[in-house]
């Protein structure tokens, strides 16, 4: 499975931007999808998750403001991020999970600054 993330960039306090994580290989083994993010100095964290059966999970500090989705036609999981804070900046990894194994997107950064 490999994992291309892409749709980073600067976006302005209460901005948004929509990331993007495209599939391919083994996709049809990838039981979960989640995005992670990792600030400067920080360790890893959970962002959201989209399970098998359609189901999403949101860490409280972006609960109301981000919206984890899946195109399966197009092998691409997304995430919405609206109302952009300052804190939301680092880079945002997403992650696929398989029986076979686990697998890493390369990154992408968000930065939220005026």
């Amino acid at each position: 499975v490999q994992l291309q993330a892409s749709g980073g960039g600067l976006a302005q306090p209460g901005g948004s931007l929509r990331l993007s994580c495209a599939a391919s290989g083994s996709i049809s083994s990838i039981t979960i999808m989640d995005w992670y993010r990792q600030a400067a100095g920080k360790e890893r964290e959970l962002v959201a998750a989209w399970n098998g059966y359609g189901r999403a999970y949101y860490a409280e500090p972006v609960k109301g403001r981000f919206t984890i989705s899946r195109d399966n036609a197009k092998n691409t999981l997304y995430l919405e991020m609206n109302s952009l804070k300052p804190e939301d900046t680092g880079v945002y990894y997403c992650y696929a999970g398989a029986p076979g194994g686990s697998y890493w997107g390369q990154g992408t950064q968000v930065t939220v600054s005026s």
